[in-house]
């Protein structure tokens, strides 16, 4: 398996580009604010054409570039019903601060011409690879995140997890549309049940695993306790 990863933009959100290998298809994910020149480079470089693109959240520094992205490559734009809105009007998912710092400049929003909705338990094949839809609401309602098996490396799976859990923390919940007792029990259900070795690549920061996390997250670790007290 192929993967190229780089932080793009203001928010240093994480894109990446997933492969088989070399000279293959592949398929993007969350190409944010400034990231169309890196997959351009990654593309280029490695012989790649994208046919998909995935989107585990519809707040724009995820989101930026996907029209860019799919148009160029006449690719199939991939994010969950209850986000899908932001692809058009993604001031909607944003803090009054960050809309009055881009309302300073000159932006016109679209849906790319193929969009497709995502559903959770969902088993996409794309560009030859297989990837389980996890619905995890909380920082948005239509949050999800992506596992594709890996089995190298002791690694059974790799989890492309947006902003639900990153390394030491988890995502926010304050912008519109998010609820943190949501992203608690989306942690709940779909996080602890998975295997300790499964490499969480995040939408920001360093790569971890879900067994680091378990141990040492303390948002994971006060779960049972959190949920307790939100019922």
């Amino acid at each position: 398996m192929f993967i190229a990863g780089f932080p793009a933009g203001p928010w240093g959100t994480n894109c990446y580009v997933v492969a088989t290998g070399p000279g293959s298809e592949c398929v993007v994910i969350d190409p944010g604010k400034d990231s169309a020149a890196g997959v351009d480079q990654v593309v280029r470089e490695h012989r790649l054409k994208p046919v998909s693109v995935l989107v585990t959240h519809g707040h724009v520094d995820h989101m930026w570039c996907v029209a860019p992205v799919a148009g160029t490559y006449d690719a199939t734009a991939w994010i969950h019903p209850s986000d899908r809105h932001l692809l058009s009007d993604p001031m909607a998912g944003m803090s009054p601060e960050t809309t009055q710092m881009l309302l300073g400049g000159d932006y016109s929003w679209a849906e790319p011409d193929d969009v497709r909705e995502l559903s959770d338990l969902a088993e996409l094949e794309l560009a030859g690879l297989r990837f389980v839809v996890d619905h995890t609401p909380g920082h948005t309602e239509g949050s999800v995140t992506f596992r594709t098996p890996y089995a190298q490396q002791d690694v059974s799976e790799l989890m492309f997890s947006g902003d639900l859990l990153f390394a030491g923390s988890i995502g926010r919940t304050d912008l519109p549309g998010g609820d943190h007792a949501t992203m608690l029990r989306s942690l709940a259900d779909k996080v602890l049940p998975l295997a300790d070795d499964i490499v969480v690549l995040p939408g920001h920061g360093e790569q971890t695993s879900i067994g680091r996390e378990r141990a040492t997250n303390p948002f994971l670790q006060d779960l049972p306790h959190d949920l307790t007290q939100d019922v």
